[in-house]
């Protein structure tokens, strides 16, 4: 059967089941979700992971669950506004692998750009290839209620743009060199890797909160900063004046440069940035040498920011479905290329 039909009678499918989900998002049961398999071999629904997105319908209330196999996708993948409550899962992060190489010239350009609400992303590899020339993101997240679980990101400069929404990470790997977590969401990272490739002046974060009404800003707990040199890249620069980016409970190692942050070349941004730490260890992680407009958190204050109260996640965060649907019999006689 043509990709067409395959695509039109999936859909079809799945708007059938959407319509006797709940019509609010709050009373759905998320133990069970509509499956879609997505198999370059051949033997899924799909064989591409752009095509199984696309036959999500829109203003979609179901939760989908796209299980990727294993394999190399040399794909650009974009997961619409209007098609929420979408899981892409691989069994392995090293085994599934979503590869794009394009520069940050426009916002198509990142290998993955998750615009949906209620996303999870699971076990997968992101990446972009483009190298050291210029700015080039893997993954950008700009839906709220976003999630991600044990994946891995690469690239060089810019590699997440954590850009707009209330998001959680956990037990990630993070790649890059010049500002390789980036943007103006409000994000949690929980026990999650971040490794820096850089030689000289790296920057691990680039929190763009312009305004203290703002309730944005990056929180690490638990985590772990490692590099390829003794003090060659700092914990964070100012993208925005009211730049806000908390450590806690992480294990630095001497990669990160003594002074610990860096103004971007404007003093005045020393007045208004909130960059701290909090129980931290590693050699990285002395304060004693750290910028004087950084802070040294108290239990009080850094109880704001180390829990999953801090993006409200206990409203959303949600367990994998345990229980899953399959296609009508039309559909998978269709998918055969049958009917």
């Amino acid at each position: 059967m043509r990709p067409f039909c395959h695509a039109f009678f999936l859909a079809l499918a799945l708007l059938a089941s959407c319509s006797m989900a709940s019509s609010s998002a709050g009373s759905q049961d998320w133990s069970s979700a509509i499956v879609i398999r997505v198999d370059q071999s051949g033997k899924g629904d799909f064989t591409k992971i752009q095509d199984a997105i696309d036959a999500v319908p829109s203003r979609n209330t179901d939760p989908i669950f796209i299980r990727i196999k294993p394999g190399i996708y040399r794909e650009k993948i974009v997961v619409p506004a209007d098609k929420p409550f979408i899981t892409l899962s691989g069994t392995k992060a090293k085994s599934t692998i979503i590869t794009w190489n394009e520069g940050w010239n426009t916002v198509e350009s990142p290998t993955v750009s998750v615009l949906a609400s209620d996303f999870v992303g699971r076990y997968l590899t992101i990446q972009n290839t483009f190298g050291s020339s210029g700015q080039a993101i893997a993954l950008r997240v700009a839906g709220d209620r976003v999630a991600f679980y044990g994946c891995r990101f690469f690239s060089f400069q810019d590699t997440l743009l954590d850009d707009t929404g209330r998001h959680y990470y956990r037990n990630c790997y993070i790649e890059g060199a010049t500002d390789f977590i980036c943007g103006n969401g409000q994000a949690l990272f929980e026990k999650c890797h971040l490794h820096s490739v850089s030689k000289n002046g790296g920057a691990i974060t680039a929190q763009r909160r312009d305004s203290p009404s703002e309730n944005t800003g990056y929180s690490f707990v638990g985590c772990k900063v490692t590099g390829v040199g003794v003090g060659t890249t700092v914990l964070g620069r100012p993208w925005g004046a009211y730049s806000r980016v908390v450590f806690a409970l992480t294990y630095m190692t001497d990669s990160v440069a003594a002074q610990g942050w860096n103004d971007w070349g404007d003093p005045n941004k020393q007045r208004t940035a909130f960059y701290g730490q909090y129980r931290c260890y590693g050699p990285g992680s002395d304060l004693s040498r750290r910028v004087g407009w950084s802070r040294q958190l108290s239990v009080r204050e850094a109880s704001h920011f180390i829990t999953k109260s801090w993006i409200n996640g206990r409203d959303w965060l949600r367990s994998p479905p345990t229980h899953f649907r399959k296609f009508s019999a039309l559909t998978v006689r269709s998918s055969n290329g049958s009917g």
